[in-house]
């Protein structure tokens, strides 16, 4: 028998939401210098919430070297 996803651990439950709650874009607005506290918390502005980027494909040193040498003989021409 499987667990109900509402109890997992909570380690697993942390992902990406495109809705925050109003504690944290009213966090958000602080982190910009956009929000003063006798601002109202309703009617709030949009607030951007991206997802982070992951790390990409690390260059080897082969590869850097490479594109050294591309760069080089760019260069000279």
């Amino acid at each position: 028998m499987s667990i109900d996803r509402s109890l997992r651990i909570k380690s697993s439950l942390v992902r990406h939401r495109n809705v925050l709650t109003r504690a944290e874009r009213v966090a958000q607005l602080q982190d910009q210098d956009k929000w003063d506290d006798r601002d109202s918390a309703l009617g709030l502005p949009k607030v951007t919430h991206r997802k982070p980027k992951t790390g990409g494909k690390k260059k080897t040193k082969e590869a850097e070297t490479a594109a050294a040498v591309e760069e080089t003989s760019a260069e000279k021409k």
